[in-house]
């Protein structure tokens, strides 16, 4: 066996001892065709400063061989539940709790099950069971795989119980087939597991704690009648994400819900409206917070005169008179000293995305806008992964297509980091007075 492959827990030299007081990654690779793209993922991994170490499932070795994981690492490779040597050095409890971040790449839809179901017959399962610490997965499996109503159940469940995924993407598979599935890319992984950790601070709570959060998701609904009502796409999962991140990193959360077919979010006030008037009542009653993020895809527009009774056909043209819908982004930006120090909005467009996400940032008097392509081939309304331009008075930020639970991570770092750093200035002004 390789030196790399056998040594100790013990720190190498300076360089070592540096990274095991970072952070620590625990990779739990699977076995899934993508797994061939670990060894270059646990290097890039090391290059941002994290400690990596590897746990490889019976089918992962046939995609990918120990001792590449461990070179890569510098860190032994585990995997045997049984193996008494083992035990004696790093207990799998251990195992699992002796990191900042659990990451699975690939996460196979076998995986997942048995995440979901809560088992633990190997390694792998029975770690991901113990961990006490947040964990992070990158699906990768064929298409009708990631289709199937039961892995679907299995991500709904995981996602409540506040398990972080990134990707998959759309493309070519190994099968032949082509849709969704592929794992993200190494680079993509890395971003978002950046993106979590930088949520983290050396203490208890997130870099979030004392902060209070307002996030609006989902869409409206507007009645026609008592029956019928104007709506659009939107699943919620985006402005759901990003109510969990703001909570992960330590804020008070207010999720204000149009009808989605989600759970809420554990340990998040949820207030559930229908119309866009409901929804600017709850914001308002939600009020003061620190920072506003508008990701609901609001109805522009509502029935002036909404029948009281169901409309019948008559044969002949119906004509609706439509009026427009309260602004629930610009009432908060403009909401004087009740005003959020940070408003945040989504600009859902089918063309000229970032010409319009300027001027709705102008218009509304927002801060930042996150502007993405909701023309139908994009899949955003209702899919898992999003594209958006970040778009300030400063200037515009092409972020790449991530996940929408790594896209939350990544706005929730950066309203981190805009609200501390405003609390540091406003510590500096009372310290020179």
């Amino acid at each position: 066996m390789p030196k790399t492959a056998a040594k100790s827990l013990a720190p190498r030299g300076r360089a070592g001892a540096d990274r095991e007081r970072g952070r620590r990654v625990l990779l739990v690779v699977t076995g899934g065709i993508a797994a061939y793209k670990t060894p270059e993922l646990v290097r890039r991994l090391r290059e941002t400063g994290l400690a990596v170490r590897c746990v490889l499932t019976r089918a992962g070795r046939e995609f990918v061989a120990p001792l590449a994981l461990a070179a890569v690492s510098e860190d032994k490779v585990y995997d045997d539940l049984f193996s008494l040597t083992i035990e004696s050095e790093m207990g799998h409890i251990r195992l699992s709790r002796e990191a900042d971040l659990v990451v699975v790449a690939p996460a196979t839809a076998d995986i997942l099950a048995k995440l979901a179901a809560g088992l633990a017959g190997d390694l792998a399962s029975t770690l991901l069971l113990a961990t006490d610490k947040p964990v992070l997965a990158a699906p990768a499996m064929n298409v009708r795989m990631w289709e199937h109503p039961a892995t679907q159940a299995n991500l709904a469940t995981l996602r409540q119980r506040g398990v972080v995924f990134v990707g998959p993407e759309e493309g070519d598979m190994a099968c032949g087939e082509w849709g969704m599935g592929r794992m993200a890319e190494p680079e993509t992984i890395v971003e978002a597991v950046a993106a979590f950790l930088a949520l983290k601070t050396t203490g208890p709570v997130g870099a979030l704690a004392g902060t209070r959060a307002l996030v609006t998701s989902g869409p409206t609904w507007e009645a026609l009648d008592p029956v019928r009502y104007v709506a659009n796409r939107s699943s919620g999962k985006q402005g759901h994400a990003i109510a969990r991140a703001l909570a992960r990193a330590g804020a008070r959360v207010t999720l204000v819900t149009g009808p989605v077919a989600l759970a809420d979010p554990p340990g998040i006030a949820t207030v559930h409206v229908e119309s866009a008037r409901e929804m600017l009542e709850a914001c308002e009653r939600a009020l003061p917070a620190d920072v506003a993020v508008c990701a609901a895809a609001v109805a522009d527009w509502r029935a002036a005169n909404p029948a009281r009774s169901k409309i019948k056909k008559t044969g002949r043209p119906l004509s609706l008179a439509l009026a427009e819908n309260p602004d629930i982004l610009g009432t908060l930006a403009r909401a004087g000293a009740r005003r959020p120090r940070l408003v945040i909005g989504f600009a859902a467009e089918t063309g000229d995305l970032v010409a319009n996400a300027r001027k709705k940032l102008a218009a509304k008097g927002c801060d930042w806008i996150l502007a993405n392509d909701v023309s139908a081939d994009t899949g955003v309304f209702g899919g898992d992964v999003n594209t958006v331009e970040f778009v300030t008075r400063a200037g515009t930020e092409s972020w790449p297509a991530l996940s929408k639970d790594a896209l939350a991570a990544r706005l929730a770092a950066r309203v981190a980091d805009a609200l501390g750093s405003g609390r540091s200035a406003k510590s500096r002004k009372r310290s020179r007075r």
